[in-house]
């Protein structure tokens, strides 16, 4: 059964499926480019990865609720009349950070002849779009290459998390595809969408004078949910995680009965 949605499928970002998604749509989109790049350029499958501890950090440290302190007893006054009180008798249960380690790949697109990176692809991740470390050096490997003669393509397919700083430019979109090509800085092309619309076809920056191919995220994310039969997986009676405007609840309960699915 393919997606029911016309473009994005917001049941898709909910972290349960998104690691999945994530991985298998960056394989999707390095099978789909090989066979056009060849034989000047050829793709490359790159790994980052984070370790995170808790929601804020990609650091294994002290969680907000348990805060560690010196002896403040040592700077009082011998005489101090101020009551101190005594450690429980019993052990109290507390929280502590599970580091988890997440692996998410990324495409480069390299000159055959040299190895030079031509274009980096990437597609956010949760990590990506929240405060702590792990946004900081994504924020630094941007820039980075946003410096040098690389050409850079983001996409942005989670309504959750606040939208990276190069996407602020006074509008709001559930999601975006940033094309950045470095003969243009700062200039760039941005396809913004909404959870209704389709979602934009948009080229693949490579070469002055080459050809560039031509990326169909929708045709390559509706290959992924039937080969992954998340058709079968997604109870669509319930809403999607994270939740939706109240305006698109109402749109996607429409569609989702019309489909039989509701």
């Amino acid at each position: 059964m393919p997606s029911p949605f016309p473009g994005m499928n917001p049941y898709l970002e909910n972290r349960a499926y998104w690691s999945s998604i994530h991985h298998r749509l960056i394989v999707a989109i390095a099978n789909d480019l090989a066979a056009k790049l060849n034989p000047k350029y050829f793709v490359a499958i790159e790994v980052r990865t984070y370790e995170t501890a808790g929601e804020e950090s990609t650091l294994v440290g002290i969680p907000d609720n348990l805060v560690v302190k010196g002896d403040e007893t040592a700077n009082l006054p011998k005489d101090s009349s101020v009551a101190v009180a005594a450690p429980p008798a019993q052990p109290i249960t507390i929280t502590v950070p599970i580091p988890e380690i997440i692996k998410e790949g990324y495409l480069e697109v390299k000159d055959i002849g040299s190895g030079e990176v031509i274009t980096t692809l990437k597609i956010l991740s949760p990590v990506n779009k929240k405060a702590g470390e792990g946004r900081n050096k994504y924020e630094a490997k941007r820039l980075k290459v946003l410096g040098i003669l690389t050409n850079l393509v983001k996409i942005d397919l989670l309504r959750q998390g606040r939208s990276v700083v190069i996407f602020n430019n006074g509008f709001q979109s559930d999601y975006r595809v940033l094309v950045s090509r470095s003969k243009s800085r700062p200039k760039a092309d941005l396809y913004a969408f909404n959870l209704p619309d389709k979602i934009p076809c948009f080229p693949l920056p490579l070469r002055d004078g080459d050809a560039e191919p031509i990326i169909d995220l929708k045709a390559l994310l509706d290959r992924i949910y039937d080969e992954g039969f998340y058709g079968r997986i997604i109870d669509y009676h319930k809403e999607p995680i994270p939740a939706m405007s109240k305006t698109d609840a109402v749109w996607a309960d429409n569609l989702l009965r019309q489909n039989g699915l509701r």
